[in-house]
């Protein structure tokens, strides 16, 4: 935590901020500790201060490190916006992606000072993942690889997408996770084109596909995979097609990962082997995202990104083609960026697989 109130503090003054605030659970816990859902962080140059109220103290004062922690009344946001005004803090900084306009309205008044908008502050120094922190992501993918394979190695034929995805959240649990880090989609037959879809009440029919996505969250880190099968048999020489376009893309975009490129760079490669294929209108969305407090953060791998891949960055590739009417297919892994390329976290297999009906 003293290294990243460091990083931190340089970057305030790289901005020429006197203080920084933060409200964000996922900040706080990055940069403090902290891993309850309230809280509040002020920071200058030469202290860090620590604002919630009495539900949180006594896990406050376990967890948070390298910050005076004090116990407060009411809404969090008029204490900050008077802990900046005591503090004579002229400029403060804050993300803009991480707080409401309600929020920062009541720190603001509070407050008095001029607040500046900052997104990429924190996200930077969060993007470079330490060893700790790959670790902790390593251990959350094992977990979720397990509950995969067992939800595919007994499906049933009986079983609703809505059950199947139930049980992933109750098997996370039961296995040491805090919880799953995003709700599980699990698709089947036709309803597999539907990129984000919300498990419904349909049951697996021979022929159908089944696509599921799925991550949790241990020990405060995410992980994040997708895998798509078929049930009992294969849909059609349609399916086997799509299956292998995308697989040749995500391995394609795999070989492209590795320090100063681009991501948009390895976007780009996936999207050209799909595009060449006639089913660029059909991959729609960015080829991956940064995983790591968060299941969704920074870098970005889309065509709009401009960051440059480094050593230590944790992201997904996951390419897909989506038919609608008929099924969709995703292939998902996560990666590390290493000194010369990448490592593959994700081990379960991207062999195109029958279930058992």
């Amino acid at each position: 935590m003293e290294e990243r109130m460091v990083r931190l503090r340089e970057g305030m003054a790289h901005v020429g901020a006197d203080a920084f605030f933060s409200l964000s659970p996922s900040a706080n816990a990055y940069l403090a500790g902290f891993r309850g859902s309230t809280s509040a962080l002020v920071v200058t140059h030469d202290a860090a201060h620590f604002l919630c109220d009495f539900r949180y103290t006594e896990q406050a004062e376990a967890q948070v490190r390298g910050c005076e922690v004090t116990e407060v009344t009411g809404a969090l946001e008029p204490h900050v916006g008077e802990r900046l005004k005591a503090l004579g803090a002229r400029q403060a900084v804050f993300d803009p992606t991480a707080h409401t306009v309600d929020q920062l309205d009541r720190v603001r008044g509070a407050y008095g000072g001029d607040c500046v908008s900052n997104s990429r502050l924190v996200a930077d120094l969060r993007m470079i993942k330490s060893r700790a922190e790959i670790e902790c992501i390593r251990r959350a993918s094992r977990l979720a690889e397990g509950v995969l394979a067992d939800m595919t190695g007994n499906l049933g034929s009986g079983q609703t997408e809505q059950a199947v995805a139930a049980r992933i959240d109750y098997e996370f649990k039961l296995r040491g996770a805090e919880g799953a880090s995003f709700a599980p989609i699990v698709l089947f037959g036709p309803r597999s084109s539907l990129p984000h879809g919300m498990p419904g009440a349909r049951t697996p029919e021979k022929g159908d596909v089944v696509l599921i996505d799925m991550g949790c969250v241990l020990d405060g880190y995410c992980s994040d995979l997708t895998r798509t099968f078929t049930y009992g048999t294969i849909p059609g020489t349609w399916f086997e097609e799509i299956y292998t376009i995308t697989l040749n893309a995500q391995q394609a975009a795999l070989g492209a990962v590795k320090p100063g490129v681009g991501c948009a760079e390895v976007d780009a490669v996936a999207r050209a082997i799909i595009s060449d294929a006639g089913y660029g209108d059909q991959f729609g969305h960015g080829l991956g995202h940064g995983v790591g407090l968060e299941v969704h953060e920074a870098p970005r791998l889309n065509r709009q990104s401009d960051t440059m891949l480094r050593p230590g960055m944790v992201v997904t590739v996951e390419p897909g083609i989506y038919l609608p009417g008929k099924g969709g297919v995703r292939i998902e892994d996560l990666v590390v960026v290493t000194e010369d390329g990448c490592e593959i976290l994700t081990r379960s297999s991207k062999e195109l697989e029958v279930l058992i009906a």
